[in-house]
């Protein structure tokens, strides 16, 4: 994290190329790779023995354990025909940079569960079959797909891959301590004027004048800036983020931008905030342990703390940078891509075969309701399980009304860009600088920026 934008975009263009290189043809420019043709069922047919599909993922905790079960299903269901082999490769970050050195191992996972912004990459990449091949073999249907989710994962009208585990943002609510300073959860603030003023009253001190509860925590998260950005209706990257063109640069220096750091540093620095830094466990563990009041995370979570908070959880939509503003949230989590390039047709297939078994209204629903991350599958909802866990759980019907009243435009689609962990953790040392107090935000921000273009530059001139 303390490299800079530039030196950390030499290292994926330089893994990039290695990538393209390994590529026997050029592939298509959406999502496509030398070996793109998705094969059909009688790949599987004619194969000998059991297909193995090394399966590459990131999930931990209650999320790994109920991804397990799904695998075992699957399984149990193919047996002596397909196996399914799930293998933890460490967080995000982690998992992309094993992918690449797969890659020039001649030695990738048949499937592999990619983040949110690795999407660009991974069409750059040209390693891939695009989850569109396998929809047009099959005559698959997409209409129960979630429009916002289905937008994030098209690039050219396409489908690159397959969403999994989509989440949404949240702002979650200690409702013990709403009704201890006298606020009610049932109205939580809608905007950051007025989460600030929430936050002012939630904050708790001791007799000696120590805080012992913030009203507002969380992670120093590019993400989250990201997503109030969209709120806001306000581009992240040039060209439609990155969706009529390839982005050149960022734009997240705008007078929103500026107006979100500078608002977070301003909670901070008047000690209504809690600042935990950029490890995401640590600010979940500060919420979970009562010490701030507000705080912003995924869907992705919502099992875990209702199952580890000793107080009430609420939750409530991500707020609005202004009350009137129109956006709407950018859908996060990641999407599941099947490898094309040293892997045989039956590998595709029965990938592609596990792929549509996760996506299944069914699975969905216990996906939905074991993890909190959001169902992909519109019909998920109707499952006679997952109406029943919300009935119990209340709190997940936030995330499905708020994906419901988003419009799928480009800004709530989020930016397409080769460098975009760079770009997010630029705007991460954005918010530490303005609340060091070294810099405005506006500043931070538009330095953030201009660091970041030589390495945009760099990779988009790497893949033409």
């Amino acid at each position: 994290m303390k490299k800079s934008a530039r030196a950390l975009a030499a290292l994926l263009v330089a893994g990039l190329f290695l990538t393209a290189c390994s590529s026997s043809g050029s592939g298509s420019g959406s999502g496509g790779s030398s070996d793109a043709a998705a094969p059909g069922a009688q790949a599987l047919d004619q194969a000998s023995g059991v297909t193995t599909v090394e399966f590459w993922h990131s999930m931990t905790g209650k999320n790994a354990d109920v991804l397990n079960g799904l695998v075992s299903q699957f399984n149990a269901a193919h047996q002596g025909k397909i196996e399914v082999k799930a293998e933890f490769q460490g967080k995000y970050d982690e998992l992309v940079a094993k992918y690449k050195a797969s890659v020039q191992q001649k030695g990738t996972p048949a499937l592999v569960q990619v983040y949110d912004i690795g999407t660009r990459f991974m069409i750059d990449s040209k390693q891939t079959v695009p989850a569109q091949a396998f929809v047009d073999k099959d005559g698959y249907s997409l209409a129960d797909l979630d429009p916002n989710i289905r937008n994030y994962y098209s690039a050219g009208g396409k489908l690159v891959s397959m969403p999994f585990n989509s989440s949404m943002p949240l702002l979650y609510l200690n409702t013990d301590a709403f009704k201890e300073a006298g606020l009610d959860p049932a109205q939580p603030p809608k905007d950051l004027g007025e989460l600030a003023d929430m936050a002012k009253k939630l904050t708790k001190k001791d007799a000696d004048g120590k805080t012992v509860r913030y009203g507002f925590g969380a992670a120093i998260y590019g993400w989250f800036v990201e997503e109030l950005l969209a709120e806001s209706g306000t581009m992240y990257c040039d060209h439609d983020n990155g969706r009529s063109d390839k982005a050149g640069k960022v734009v997240f220096d705008s007078a929103q931008g500026a107006q979100i750091v500078q608002w977070w540093a301003d909670l901070v620095k008047g000690g209504y905030a809690a600042n935990t830094g950029r490890v995401t466990d640590d600010a979940q563990a500060a919420f979970k342990a009562g010490t701030v009041a507000m705080h912003l995370e995924s869907t992705g979570v919502l099992r875990g703390y209702t199952e580890a908070a000793k107080f009430g959880v609420g939750t409530a939509a991500f707020p609005k940078v202004t009350a009137a503003d129109q956006g709407g949230p950018v859908i996060g989590g990641a999407s599941l891509w099947i490898s094309g390039p040293g892997h045989s047709d039956a590998e595709k297939r029965a990938a592609w075969e596990f792929e549509k078994f996760l996506t299944a209204p069914e699975q969905q629903a216990a996906w939905h309701t074991g993890t909190g991350y959001f169902p992909i599958n519109t019909k998920s909802l109707d499952d006679p399980k997952d109406k029943e866990w919300v009935a119990k759980y209340p709190q997940f019907q936030t995330a499905v009304d708020q994906l419901k009243a988003t419009k799928p435009t480009p800004a709530t689609a989020g930016c397409l860009l080769g460098v975009m962990p760079q770009a997010r953790k630029g705007v991460e040392t954005a918010i530490e600088q303005t609340i060091a107090g070294g810099k405005t935000a506006q500043q931070a921000l538009a330095d953030a920026a201009k660091e970041l273009q030589p390495a945009i530059e760099s990779y988009n001139s790497s893949v033409g």
